[in-house]
């Protein structure tokens, strides 16, 4: 399985280390023809809109969406959350997204950059170990759609969701030395996704 980091702005190595750390090598994406080379790919934090802009300017806006719209697995950490949900509230003018993912999200929903902050929380993989999860400007879902699993919550907000080969967290797991959403992603999401397509 190639797995890649889309890398046109954010937390690229970080996220690039989690999925070395979990027994993958993967490969930077930012032209069209990388994006073809890959069998799955993580959107990874940064500035959503910013992400989108340059994925226009790249041409992988929609060459991206397409993929996503005909199944390859995709995991979105913060901005890569609002890149894959369909509905965005409080977005800028003409903000677009990949999309696929049908939920509604806030961006900035916990505030400003001064009000990141870290927490212990439970994350629905079978597991009973807590996850270190780390909010940065972050996002949560407002509405999640009939087949979207709500994976781990925050006060009542959704901030893991899923939707078969589609994962999206509104906390950054790549900044941790925890790789279970990662591995979560590569065993749980994408591996049975690529499975069913072949």
């Amino acid at each position: 399985m190639k797995v890649g980091v889309l890398a046109l702005q954010g937390d690229v190595r970080e996220h690039i280390s989690a999925l070395i750390a979990c027994g993958v090598q993967p490969t930077t994406v930012r032209r069209p023809s990388e994006l073809a080379a890959v069998d799955a790919l993580v959107l990874p934090g940064g500035e959503s809109t910013t992400i989108a802009q340059l994925a226009e300017i790249f041409g992988l806006l929609e060459p991206l969406a397409r993929r996503i719209a005909a199944g390859m697995p995709v995991y979105g950490s913060c901005a890569g959350m609002i890149l894959l949900a369909d509905e965005i509230l409080d977005a800028k003018e003409g903000q677009k997204t990949f999309g696929g993912l049908d939920i509604t999200v806030r961006r900035n929903a916990f505030g400003r950059q001064v009000d990141s902050f870290e927490s212990d929380i439970a994350f629905n993989d079978g597991s009973t170990d807590l996850i270190r999860a780390v909010f940065i400007r972050a996002p949560w879902v407002e509405r999640v759609g009939k087949n979207v699993e709500v994976l781990a919550s925050v006060d009542s907000h959704p901030v893991a969701v899923r939707s078969g080969h589609l994962l999206a967290t509104s906390f950054h797991p790549e900044l941790t030395a925890d790789h279970r959403i990662h591995r979560y992603f590569i065993e749980e999401v994408a591996k049975p996704a690529l499975q069913k397509v072949q």
